[in-house]
């Protein structure tokens, strides 16, 4: 049987919590599960209501020792470094283009299994936490923006999880919409003068070397206008691209107002931390009890293990950009 540590996220303004009481209480291991002192206050919940559904609070410290390190944000963890070999870390970890985080996990020979890489029959388990990244995305940019969306004429790139949340909003306020699928990314380049407003949702395929919006490209749009990088894959389908914060969630190039928040859903921490608990409940007593192996979902997200790299796009992507990497 394997313990399982809940850290409260290091990173900015980020206030999701991987599971909640009520669903601990769904648990056959709950007495496996270690959370960190004030893991829950931030939604009002105490910790003496994890403990009497049968888990256990700890320090910091403790839950650093923990067999796995749960953290919805844990590719942003400050401390990664500080873990050992046959620790296992659980959360998204966006490994792909991240080549310290690669580097930090293949060193101390981790086992990583990343919720970005969690799906089942053909739908990614944390769907809903993607529709509400481009409902807050959106909600954030447009209060920024000074603008109303019944206002605005909205390009949407993509049609996936994200892309939805992002027109449920839109549509929901009278925006005037296009939605542009990935083939028809040369049709919209065409188009692009059109829009006042332009929402990014695609995911972005680490093998092209292009981008969908170059820098010369916001020459063509129209005076005031913005775009909503959702996917936030600095300098890919948007050239000029880069992280943003929530506390500074936007810039300025070529007069275009840029929002790049990498963790929207955390703007609504308690809805997103509602729909990753239903999730995550699923899989905890697999991981509790080692099992993950037998789980097609939990096995296909393993991306790294006794310092070898599985997930093969992390191998082409890095391999492409810095040269050698482990390769199992």
């Amino acid at each position: 049987m394997r313990s399982v540590g809940f850290l409260i996220s290091p990173k900015e303004n980020e206030k999701r919590r991987a599971i909640l009481p009520e669903d601990v209480a769904k648990l056959k291991n709950s007495n496996m599960l270690y959370f960190e002192k004030g893991y829950g206050e931030v939604l009002g919940i105490k910790d003496k209501e994890y403990i009497d559904v049968g888990a256990n609070v700890e320090s910091r410290q403790s839950i650093l020792k923990k067999d796995v390190i749960c953290d919805p944000k844990i590719g942003d963890g400050d401390y990664l470094e500080d873990l050992t070999t046959d620790q296992i870390i659980f959360g998204w970890i966006h490994a792909v283009q991240n080549r310290e985080v690669t580097d930090i996990l293949v060193n101390n020979k981790l086992k990583a299994i990343a919720w970005e890489e969690m799906h089942d029959e053909g739908r990614h388990v944390f769907w809903r936490n993607n529709e509400i990244a481009g409902e807050a995305a959106v909600m954030q940019a447009y209060q920024l923006y000074g603008k109303f969306p019944y206002e605005t004429k909205v390009a949407i790139l993509g049609r996936g999880n994200t892309a939805r949340g992002a027109y449920k909003i839109l549509n929901g306020l009278g925006a005037d919409i296009t939605v542009y699928s990935r083939n028809m990314e040369s049709l919209f380049r065409k188009e692009i003068d059109k829009y006042d407003v332009i929402v990014n949702c695609i995911l972005w395929d680490t093998r092209r070397n292009d981008h969908i919006i170059y820098r010369k490209d916001l020459l063509r749009m129209k005076n005031n206008s913005l775009i909503i990088d959702v996917s936030c894959d600095a300098n890919k389908a948007v050239e000029t691209s880069r992280i943003t914060t929530i506390e500074n969630p936007v810039y300025y190039v070529d007069g275009v107002m840029h929002y790049v928040v990498d963790h929207t859903p955390s703007i609504f921490y308690k809805t997103s931390s509602k729909e990753i608990s239903k999730a995550l409940v699923e899989y905890l007593d697999c991981i509790v009890e080692g099992n993950e192996n037998n789980n097609k979902v939990l096995s296909d997200a393993t991306i790294i293990e006794n310092g070898e790299i599985l997930d093969e796009k992390i191998v082409k992507y890095q391999h492409r950009k810095y040269g050698k990497v482990n390769i199992a």
